[in-house]
């Protein structure tokens, strides 16, 4: 019998790789191929039309800004309306967004405002696709599964993520940026037909909502009343920060100055997007049964990349560091991503990954303009070991919450079903979590 909320798996799929699984994931994995190279293109379009580093920030901040301000309607969206169809038109309005900026692109002399609008464009379209995607993969997957399920969609989006960026890169040098965004909107295209064909009939039915604020309040009173929810996402909000202003502003400062330019710093971004592979990989069989425990021991390597910028180590070394944080965020994602699975209704998920989103990228903006002030003031080798302390500082602190040492996997250690010879399961963020 179908888990109520879950869509029936057609053919002999297992439960975890059912034809909405597999669609999902598909999509996820085109989607980020094309983004990655597009996010690699739009900062050479940029400076490619005149503009300056700070013109790069700008065009970036202009798609930061609107995810974070939709983020929360887009959660209550979701949960009113079929989440396919909110994903299916977030898609149609990224692949509109970037095809009009890749046609500015290739007609020549695109204005700074112009690729800003462009830009938030496809930042609100993320604020409304990231929470109805997430609350339609819980459902598309069995509790019993969930586990290998997330791991194998993590593993695929992260590989994406490694091919989309070197590729991304290789075709920007070889036809320009503009080609390459329109690559990523036809990606976007590609993905949204494959999301309007998920199965929905096996889904529960939504009832009339009651108005988006009280569906807000709703969200709000889900997410506040489990400290153990609360207290990740707040942790979060300071280590997706702290990393983003290291990864963005620091280690290519540092990579300059004593690693021996953007080469090996890319070798050791490489390093961490490979360990992401490995930790998901590792995730497939692995089936920690404090959950939340888990995870958050394993966040404590991601203070390793700042420390390692901060003396800095040399370049074999940090790429090693990378390597093992990588793989340790997949660990913390995966076993944070099946918890949400566990613990929260399905009707009201979007509305609460919502909120969880809005604590992953909301403070990133903020720490990664107050970095240069930050160097300035203090120098760059004590704000990386801050940058270190802070990460170790709050995954301590998550760690005195009792529900995060306790909560518990259900359904114990049983065995999960066996993957068929043969079958493969292509999936491709979200979000830093």
């Amino acid at each position: 019998m179908t888990p109520t909320g879950t869509a029936p798996s057609a053919g002999p799929r297992t439960a975890w790789a059912g034809r909405n699984h597999t669609l999902l994931t598909a999509a996820a994995v085109v989607t980020n191929l094309g983004s990655q190279g597009a996010l690699i293109a739009a900062a050479f379009a940029v400076l490619g039309a005149g503009g300056s580093g700070g013109d790069v920030g700008l065009v970036a901040a202009a798609r930061t800004v609107p995810l974070v301000l939709f983020l929360l309607v887009g959660g209550a969206v979701a949960d009113r309306l079929p989440r396919h169809r909110v994903m299916v038109a977030a898609n149609a309005l990224n692949c509109l967004s970037q095809a009009a900026f890749a046609a500015l692109v290739l007609a020549g002399e695109p204005r700074l405002w112009q690729m800003m609008l462009l830009a938030a464009l496809g930042g609100t379209g993320q604020a409304f696709f990231g929470p109805a995607s997430e609350g339609m993969l819980m459902a598309s997957v069995d509790e019993r599964q969930a586990g290998r399920a997330f791991a194998l969609y993590r593993m695929a989006l992260n590989g994406a993520g490694i091919g989309g960026a070197a590729l991304g890169g290789a075709l920007v040098a070889l036809i320009g940026p503009g080609w390459v965004l329109a690559v990523d909107a036809a990606a976007f295209a590609l993905a949204g037909a494959l999301r309007a064909l998920l199965d929905v009939s096996g889904m529960p039915a939504r009832a009339p909502g009651a108005g988006m604020l009280a569906e807000l309040r709703s969200g709000w009173r889900e997410f506040i009343g489990r400290p153990w929810l609360w207290s990740v996402v707040v942790q979060f909000a300071v280590v997706n920060a702290v990393v983003g202003a290291a990864e963005s502003v620091y280690g290519p400062l540092v990579a300059r100055d004593s690693l021996g330019g953007p080469g090996p710093w890319g070798v050791a971004l490489g390093a961490f997007g490979a360990g992401t592979v490995c930790g998901a990989l590792l995730m497939t069989r692995w089936k920690p049964r404090r959950l939340l425990l888990a995870g958050a021991l394993c966040t404590f390597p991601l203070a390793l990349p700042s420390a390692a910028l901060a003396v800095p180590l040399p370049v074999v070394w940090l790429t090693a560091v990378m390597f093992v944080s990588g793989a340790s965020v997949e660990v913390f994602g995966v076993s944070w991503i099946t918890a949400m699975h566990q613990e929260i209704p399905e009707e009201k998920f979007s509305r609460v990954s919502a909120y969880d989103w809005l604590g992953s990228v909301g403070l990133v903006p903020v720490a990664t303009a107050l970095a240069g002030p930050v160097e300035n003031a203090a120098g760059r080798t004590t704000a990386l070991w801050g940058c270190s302390a802070l990460i170790v500082l709050v995954t301590a602190a998550v760690l005195t919450v009792p529900e995060v040492r306790t909560l518990t996997r259900r359904g114990g250690s049983a065995p999960e079903a066996p993957v068929a010879q043969g079958e493969a399961v292509a999936e491709g963020p979200v979000a830093q979590r």
